[in-house]
């Protein structure tokens, strides 16, 4: 993947929005800083098939990450906050894939 904008690998991202290449894509933004809903400032790294963020001890599996992308989806993509992701590290992903244009928040 030769792609080197933030918006080329969104898009590139989007055009097949898989777990696999959002794992790709996550791997891309180690180290990004990114804020909770509670404006607490977090980053993480990817290890094989686990991330982990810098705030927390217990590591999120790419199989959290594909079932969190899952119930984004079914939710159409508005969700309101990261309790109705429903999944172990929500707090971390909910602006992960804000970010990354997967979810919007409700208005």
């Amino acid at each position: 993947m030769q792609l080197r904008s933030k918006k080329e690998i969104i898009e590139w991202l989007h055009e097949q929005l898989t777990i696999d290449r959002l794992w790709d894509v996550m791997e891309l933004f180690e180290e990004h800083p990114f804020y909770t809903m509670r404006n607490l400032e977090f980053t993480y790294i990817i290890k094989g098939n686990e991330m982990f963020v810098n705030r927390k001890e217990k590591s999120i599996t790419k199989a959290t990450v594909g079932i969190t992308l899952c119930k984004a989806l079914e939710l159409g993509g508005i969700v309101s906050g990261p309790k109705k992701l429903g999944t172990f590290g929500a707090s971390y992903l909910y602006p992960i894939f804000l970010y990354l244009g997967i979810i919007r928040q409700e208005e």
